[in-house]
């Protein structure tokens, strides 16, 4: 027996609803146009043009005038199933990206969102704060910057500097590896693993007050490994990493932290491209809202 598609009968309605706003315009325009007719005839029939035939044949026409803009938009099938197309896409994109999703971890750290930002988007820390837990992982050399509306993104390529690093297990000698700025709160890490898989890390960044913020720590990933494994992994990493930085974190909150933040403290270095992307972006203050 056949079972009527849920989709083709929305798309069957859509277009009757359109058909029919549509079809009684064109009637409003024709009985307009045969209302400013009929009034032109009755201005000429008696050759005299009194005040109320002038108020009716101007009122008349300014209400054409407003019909003849109301049309509405008409739509098609294709516009349709475009439309239903970039529906189910966005629905399946949000549905990998729950796939995906590994694990969130989320602290309150008491130093200031500046400290976290400034610590984000310094790429030298990498090899220097997180020396133990990357394994003397080495940054060959930058090989793409861009700017954004919001942000950047650089790329740059990484070795592993060590001959028994367990990274090289899963991953080349050398890989490029993006940072990427979203906006004042987001910095994304995006690392290649093996063939098409990649562990992208998300941070997000919301102060609190200007000595304490909020830490948010996202992974994910299309590794088709066993995910409780993989989330031991990861959130194992995720604090050891976090470890290391406090100690880092509490020496930039000892300095004079905004002043880091200002113009005249922009590096050339190739490696501070999204730090100087973020000043030149948000001011020399870097003021981002506090959370209410």
């Amino acid at each position: 027996m056949y079972q009527s598609n849920p989709e083709d009968n929305s798309r069957e309605q859509a277009l009757f609803a359109s058909n029919l706003k549509h079809g009684v315009w064109l009637l409003g325009i024709g009985a307009w146009v045969f209302a400013i007719l009929d009034r032109i005839v009755a201005v000429f029939a008696d050759n005299y043009l009194s005040n109320l035939e002038t108020i009716q044949l101007l009122a008349t026409c300014f209400f054409f005038l407003s019909w003849f803009f109301l049309k509405p938009e008409k739509i098609d099938d294709k516009s349709i199933i475009n439309s239903q197309q970039l529906a189910r896409y966005s629905q399946d994109k949000v549905t990998n990206l729950r796939k995906r999703h590994i694990i969130s971890q989320e602290y309150i750290l008491p130093y200031s969102h500046l400290c976290q930002i400034y610590h984000l988007l310094n790429l030298k820390h990498l090899e220097t704060i997180h020396k133990f837990s990357l394994n003397n992982l080495r940054i060959v050399n930058i090989t793409h910057s861009q700017a954004t509306s919001q942000g950047g993104i650089i790329k740059f390529q990484t070795a592993l500097d060590s001959p028994i690093n367990a990274l090289r297990i899963w991953r080349q000698e050398q890989v490029e590896v993006d940072l990427t700025l979203h906006n004042p709160y987001t910095v994304e890490l995006s690392v290649p693993v093996y063939n098409d898989k990649r562990v992208n890390v998300v941070f997000n960044v919301l102060p609190i007050t200007n000595n304490e913020h909020y830490f948010f720590i996202d992974i994910y990933s299309n590794l088709q490994w066993f995910k409780p494994l993989l989330q031991i992994l990861f959130h194992c990493a995720a604090c050891l990493t976090l470890f290391e930085d406090l100690s880092y974190l509490r020496a930039i909150a000892e300095r004079n932290v905004e002043k880091l933040f200002c113009a005249s403290k922009l590096s050339n270095h190739s490696s501070m491209y999204l730090y100087n992307r973020f000043v030149e972006l948000y001011g020399s203050q870097a003021q981002v809202p506090l959370l209410p």
